[in-house]
């Protein structure tokens, strides 16, 4: 019953992505694709900003992301903490305090040149007593990263170093971070790297083998055997002559 449950939430919310067009697709909304910050071009695009413009679905991920903690066994009535990751983490981080009471703070919006943990140390050297992360943070504290997605893992280890920093300007003591959650995992080695660093990602949607699924009934063939088939094998839709193609597809 409780999967059962977890599939048609999994479902309604993949629908209403689509629906609310934060699940871009080139055939319906962009032609040219998109190139993603690694350089990899893509026939599909995923934002999950707009989430709280749209209440409904906001609740519903609120619901989906405390049924992860859940698993995890965060509890309102313990030193369990939620930290949203700036910018799209940070709402839903809300969504989960409204919805199961456990506290959440959030990472500041760092400049474009913070890229990595070390640069997230200089920068804490050369600006002083900053704050790199707001609200209440105490000895003792577990807490776990929330975030919309996940491709590789590069933002939550930048959130990891500006926790980590915050900690240490702090004084504080016996923090325990080893959770991230997010709502949807583009299966692209996210998880992998979380883990080989020593750490456990969980998403509600895996989006390659759940996710298309869930989305197959809302979707055109065209659109749904090109994104399953690139998630199988990006590098050969990094040539110039199939995106072309692809391009005249979505023109007809």
């Amino acid at each position: 019953m409780i999967d059962e449950k977890r599939e048609n939430l999994g479902r309604e919310i993949m629908r209403g992505l689509y629906e609310t067009g934060m699940i871009l697709t080139w055939y319906r909304d962009k032609p040219e694709g998109w190139v993603m910050a690694s350089g990899l071009w893509t026939p599909f695009y995923i934002t999950l900003r707009l989430l709280p413009s749209h209440p409904e679905l906001y609740r519903k991920a609120g619901n989906a992301m405390s049924m992860l903690l859940a698993d995890i066994g965060f509890k309102s009535n313990n030193n369990d903490k939620v930290v949203g990751i700036a910018m799209a983490g940070v709402p839903l981080a809300n969504a989960i305090t409204l919805e199961s009471d456990i506290p959440s703070l959030y990472t500041r919006k760092l400049p474009e040149d913070v890229k990595t943990p070390e640069d997230v140390e200089r920068y804490v050297q050369s600006h002083g007593q900053h704050a790199l992360v707001e609200g209440e943070l105490k000895s003792g504290d577990r807490l776990a990263l929330v975030d919309d997605l996940v491709t590789r893992f590069d933002s939550k280890l930048l959130a990891i170093g500006q926790i980590n920093q915050e900690i240490k300007r702090r004084g504080l003591t016996d923090i325990r971070l080893k959770d991230i959650i997010v709502l949807l995992d583009r299966e692209q080695g996210g998880a992998e790297k979380a883990k080989q660093l020593g750490y456990s990602l969980t998403a509600f949607i895996p989006f390659a083998s759940k996710g298309m699924g869930w989305l197959k009934d809302s979707l055109s063939e065209i659109e749904y055997n090109t994104i399953v088939d690139y998630l199988k094998d990006s590098k050969k839709y990094q040539d110039k002559v199939v995106q072309e193609r692809l391009a005249k597809m979505a023109q007809k």
